[in-house]
């Protein structure tokens, strides 16, 4: 292709696994798709479509909004479309509902022949179909290269060099393939946990294979990161796959719209009357199913370390009386004023933009806020060894079974948002601010890769 050829305008598929930890990231590659001037064909599932963010006007004409239903299956409440809707034990049989879409992925695809499909980990059964239409595959995967490097080479090859896994214990310790120094190993509690996707599952199929699958079937593999934060994992990445890694950026996304105005109002009165770089920010997500020990402890470590907070505190939509837990007695009382509990949906851009934010207990870097890191779920044990004494501290645990305590949150709270010792997290959080124009640089590269390997 020469200079001076514009690249031909292509028609990019997109299909997210049921999450919104991944929908979200994956509408945010399609926006910047489209915003190259190419035709996208977002697909999930109809409830999945109407809760996405609106679409920008002016990209509104290449955004094609693709509904396939999702297939009933027992076990799967009705309505149930994503993650965020069901308890953990559940999520098997949303993966069987998920395999059920493969018919209409498969017309989809034979109907409308895109260039290029974007796909997730779950569809083990999408490469093959892709592949026999002549249609490029890319795999999306939102976990950071340090995160893959530690799961390890998805190859037969590669396999066959190190073996699998097969006991919990293999997970917290270093892999042999990591030739530098890391302190990158799931604790005792968190490998046990972990150690269930490499087993078969109500959907028939390990989580493990899944990724096998979709990775091995795939021509280049597109990351959430950037060389300024991971250089040394995707280089790592790039040899333990044997085929393209791409960096896509953070994705860090735009300030909301959606809010209701008179609760923007109501929350940035109140933010605005606390001391800067005070507050802790506190969302932990709707997938979380925290136990009535862990929350206590979570809600009197926020009260006795004296400091404001926001706390957003959704309650997920499958809980009933008897399996939600419950706020401590008279703790909104004792903590009225310099805490907020936040019940609905909460602007969390703007917040966390807001100068009195101090710290948050969930892995934002975009602000240049400081972390608390409580990890619970999937990779978040890996991500806060790779941030520990970086930006911010990981709350102490018991190895064994991962519980914490109101003091050591206390503590771990304080350090970070207001003590001297602190400084440092403070400092780094702001070294890694997230420059919106760097990670749209490593966006337009990658739509760049597409443009120029369509017949790969």
């Amino acid at each position: 292709m020469s200079s001076t050829t514009e690249p031909k305008k292509l028609h990019i598929a997109v299909f997210p696994w049921l999450a919104f930890g991944h929908i979200i990231p994956f509408f945010e590659v399609a926006k910047h798709v489209a915003r190259r001037g190419h035709k996208v064909s977002f697909i999930s599932t109809p409830r999945n479509i109407q809760r996405l963010p609106k679409i920008p006007q002016h990209l509104t004409p290449l955004i094609n909004l693709v509904q396939i239903p999702l297939p009933r299956v027992e076990n799967l409440p009705e309505n149930a479309e994503a993650t965020m809707d069901v308890p953990y034990h559940i999520i098997p049989y949303l993966k069987i509902a998920h395999d059920g879409l493969e018919q209409g992925i498969s017309n989809f695809l034979q109907t409308h022949k895109p260039d290029w499909i974007i796909h997730d980990f779950a569809p083990h059964w999408l490469p093959p179909i892709a592949s026999s239409l002549g249609i490029s595959r890319a795999h999306f995967s939102i976990f950071n290269a340090s995160t893959l490097c530690f799961i390890g080479p998805t190859s037969p090859e590669g396999l066959d060099r190190y073996g699998v896994r097969t006991l919990p214990e293999h997970f917290t310790v270093p892999p042999e393939w990591i030739p530098f120094p890391s302190n990158l190993v799931f604790r005792s509690f968190e490998a046990k946990k972990l150690f269930d996707a490499t087993k078969q599952n109500a959907s028939g199929v390990s989580d493990l294979f899944r990724v096998q699958s979709t990775v091995q079937g795939c021509q280049v593999y597109l990351i959430r990161s950037c060389r300024e934060i991971e250089g040394e994992w995707l280089d790592l990445l790039q040899e333990l796959q044997q085929f393209p890694v791409v960096p896509i950026g953070l994705l860090p996304p735009l300030v909301q719209t959606r809010e209701d105005k008179e609760d923007w109002s109501r929350i940035y009165q109140w933010l605005d009357k606390q001391e800067n770089g005070t507050v802790v920010y506190i969302a932990l997500g709707s997938e979380l199913n925290l136990s009535q020990e862990d929350f206590t402890e979570l809600a009197l470590g926020l009260e006795l370390s004296g400091l404001p907070f926001f706390w957003v505190l959704r309650t997920p939509s499958w809980s009933g009386d008897s399996d939600s837990v419950k706020l401590p007695d008279g703790f909104e009382e004792r903590t009225k004023g310099r805490g907020l509990v936040w019940t609905t949906w909460a602007p969390q851009t703007k917040i966390l933009a807001h100068d009195s934010i101090g710290g948050s207990l969930i892995e934002v870097l975009q602000y240049g806020r400081p972390l608390i890191m409580l990890p619970f779920l999937y990779d978040q044990g890996l991500i806060a060894r790779f941030w520990d004494k970086k930006i911010g501290i990981e709350v102490p645990r018991n190895e064994e079974d991962g519980s914490f305590t109101r003091k050591s949150l206390d503590e771990s709270l304080n350090l970070v948002v207001v003590d001297e010792e602190g400084k440092d997290y403070r400092d780094g959080a702001k070294e890694y601010r997230a420059h919106k124009d760097l990670h749209d640089r490593y966006m337009d590269k990658c739509v760049e890769y597409m443009e120029n390997h369509v017949d790969a």
